[in-house]
């Protein structure tokens, strides 16, 4: 996948201290280390003044290819053994994060420390691990691609070579990412105070946020309706996780990995989904839906305020010790729709059907396969955001939609890298790709009752953020949704059949 490569503008630094904030992505990521400091803190006895002086404006990044999107064909034998794996390259990124955010004084004096004690032995960990992948994979037989090998190591960047999840500057806004918050502001797990934004010091920052009623419309025209579309719904009502159901693991991506995401989920639907559940488990798991014929698992990073508060994991992992810091917010509302294709009628979903829709970790792979979709109430016909938040007028809630894949191979329930299963069906005939059949699109629509946070001297207060990986800074276009078709009665060929009729049924 391609890396956004345009270029923002680092501003200097006003306070005096080196300060880090490292970030890390699981399988591959970014470990950003920004070093701010002052000559007119040539008091501090750390530092002198000329060494002060030489650190000022340096910014260490380690950009690390994300291998799961490049594993496209493991064979089912191996995919629990290589999943594991590529949960342990997370595991490698996060505890380069903790290695880098807690050396920041030492990496101020010696140049060479990130790359000696950091990217070096990052690399070493990601070979072998690597290598462990193609043992898994031809072990049953399967072909590995030699080439894969070169994605073990990483490379430092500086902030101006990097886009960080390709935010665009609407609103004329600037990115303040060098300075701290005021007020509210807390520090992080190793002491070090945050410094490019956000209440545990890695996001979001000012230039994260947009009032919605300054962007230009931007909603697109849906394709034209054939003779043969499909132009019924289906809406299951499954609650909004008021009871509270969340965990830090996806049973998708890294099944029997505790703490698999690295960020906490809410879970609506089947409830019992961990790491450890099983196609059997999810048929027992019991429903949050009114339907009780719908066990399917609905579920989505939480958004937090960031306030000043905590929740109840501030010191867990996926949690505050991972950079997902504030108030866990509980939707207002949480609508849940099947709907058909424009340009054919469609087939019922297949049991445990798997489908991950955006991408958790842009900041790493680019926008490629972001589907993040953010506005207001009363502007949702108008304007979506992909890559910002929007800071909604005074009587507007927030909304966070989710259109998913309504393309299906025909065959597979999950694929290697969770994707190429299912696809988009064309955006302008609305037609699915060859070799695949529509199937009913699940949408999602989160509403959220959220103070619109206010921007003060290019601080962002009371912001608002989506859990995610620590390195990719909470941004907007990381956002994303998994699902888990799980059901009973015949309901998956009540959906489609509902849908092909024309009706809307529930």
């Amino acid at each position: 996948m391609g890396r956004n490569t345009r270029k923002r503008r680092t501003p200097l630094a006003t306070k005096a201290i080196a300060a880090s904030a490292a970030l890390a992505l699981g399988g591959g990521g970014l470990i950003w280390a920004n070093f701010y400091a002052s000559a007119h803190e040539s008091n501090n006895q750390s530092w002198g003044g000329n060494q002060t002086k030489a650190a000022t404006a340096q910014v260490a990044t380690i950009s690390c290819p994300d291998v799961g999107q490049k594993l496209t064909n493991v064979p089912n034998a191996a995919r629990q053994g290589v999943a594991t794996e590529l949960a342990n390259l997370d595991k490698q990124i996060t505890e380069a994060y903790n290695r880098l955010a807690s050396t920041r004084d030492v990496q101020t004096r010696d140049a060479s420390f990130v790359q000696n004690a950091i990217v070096g032995p990052l690399k070493e960990k990601r070979a072998a691990t690597i290598d462990r992948i193609r043992i898994d994979i031809q072990r049953v037989g399967g072909s590995f691609d030699n080439t894969l090998k070169q994605l073990a190591a990483c490379t430092t960047q500086t902030a101006n070579q990097t886009n960080a999840g390709g935010q665009q500057q609407n609103g004329g806004q600037q990115q303040n990412g060098g300075q701290q918050q005021n007020g509210g502001q807390q520090q992080g797990q190793n002491g070090q105070q945050g410094n490019i934004g956000g209440q545990a010091g890695n996001g979001p920052v000012a230039a994260d946020f947009v009032d919605i009623t300054k962007v230009a419309p931007n909603v697109q025209g849906k394709p034209r309706k054939t003779g043969n579309a499909s132009t019924g719904t289906f809406t299951t009502r499954c609650g909004v996780n008021a009871n509270k159901n969340h965990n830090t693991d996806n049973v998708i991506v890294a099944p029997g990995v505790a703490n698999g995401a690295h960020h906490l989920h809410d879970y609506v639907g089947n409830q019992k989904v961990n790491a450890f559940s099983s196609n059997n488990t999810f048929l027992q798991g019991g429903t949050s839906c009114q339907n009780r014929s719908d066990l399917s698992s609905y579920y989505w990073p939480v958004v937090r305020v960031q306030d000043g508060t905590r929740d109840f994991d501030q010191n867990a992992d996926g949690g505050g010790k991972e950079g997902n810091v504030g108030r866990i917010l509980v939707p207002a509302q949480a609508e849940i729709k099947y709907v058909g294709s424009p340009a054919a009628k469609v087939v019922a979903m297949p049991q445990f059907l798997r489908i991950i829709t955006g991408d958790a970790k842009t900041t790493t792979n680019g926008l490629a396969n972001a589907n993040a979709h953010w506005s207001c109430t009363g502007f949702e016909n108008k304007v979506q955001l992909t890559q910002q938040y929007p800071i909604c007028p005074q009587g507007s809630k927030v909304v966070r939609t989710f259109a998913f894949q309504s393309c299906w191979d025909g065959k597979n329930i999950d694929s290697a890298n969770h994707r190429t299963h299912v696809a988009f069906a064309d955006p302008a005939s609305g037609v699915c790709p060859n070799g695949f059949k529509a199937i009913p699109q699940l949408t999602m629509r989160l509403v959220y009752n959220i103070n619109p946070p206010t921007i003060q001297n290019g601080q962002v207060k009371n912001a608002y953020a989506v859990d995610g990986f620590p390195e990719q800074l909470h941004k907007a276009s990381t956002d994303h949704d998994d699902f888990i078709s799980v059901t009973k009665n015949g309901l998956a060929n009540k959906i489609a059949n509902c849908i092909n009729r024309g009706q809307n049924c529930s």
